[in-house]
This record gives structure tokens, C-alpha cells and sequence, in this order.
């Protein structure tokens, strides 16, 4: 499976590399550097179709949309899986002091009932 993020990870970096040259290109734009910029332009759009072959490999793949939240709020997306886990553990832990109450009430619940007869 990591194999499918590789791939997809290798084509973000070097469609970001393309974005950030052509910032370069169009922030000090010469007319002798269209070639550059052309050239940079149809590099753009081929990582944007070798982005989208990636799709296909990933299409099985479901992203919560609060990971996107997260993108957007400018937060590490891996904080929602740390803080889905620490939700997790602090409701098993819930469940257990719950499990834990049940046992103990019906032990002296048997034990009551152990003595009456």
C-alpha cells in the first residue's frame, strides 16, 4: 500500500518543484525567457496528468474530510490521528470504568443474594 503514497508523493514533489521554478520564471519574466516559461507551463501539465494517473491507484482510498480541515486550518494532518487515537483511548477507558462498575455491583449484588438464602 505504501507503494500507491510513494508514487503519489513523487509526483506532488515534482509538480511543486515546477510550480516554485515557474514563480521564479514569471516573477522576473524577460521576453527572452517565454521559452522557459513555455517549456515550464507544459512541464505543469503533464505533472498534472501524471498527478492524475496516481488517482487510479488510489481510488479505493478514503480521507475523513476533518484531515482536510486540518489541511485547511494550517494544522499536521497526523495531529488527527493522534487526537482520534487519544479519543479513543479516553473512551475505552470510559467503557472499562464502566465494565469495571457492572462487575463489581453484580458481585455484591450475587453476594447479597448469597447470604439471604
Amino acid at each position: 500500500m505504501a507503494e500507491k503514497f510513494d508514487n503519489l508523493e513523487e509526483q506532488l514533489e515534482k509538480f511543486i518543484e515546477n510550480i516554485r521554478q515557474l514563480g521564479i520564471i514569471v516573477s522576473d519574466f524577460q521576453p527572452s525567457s517565454q521559452a522557459g516559461l513555455n517549456q515550464k507551463l507544459n512541464s505543469m501539465i503533464t505533472g498534472l496528468q501524471d498527478v492524475d494517473k496516481c488517482r487510479q491507484q488510489l481510488h479505493d482510498i478514503n480521507v475523513p474530510l476533518e484531515v482536510f480541515e486540518y489541511i485547511d486550518q494550517g494544522r499536521n494532518p497526523q495531529l488527527y490521528t493522534k487526537e482520534c487515537l487519544e479519543r479513543a483511548l479516553a473512551k475505552n477507558e470510559q467503557v472499562k470504568g464502566k465494565i469495571d462498575t457492572l462487575k463489581s455491583s453484580q458481585e455484591r449484588l450475587l453476594q447479597h443474594l448469597n447470604i439471604q438464602k
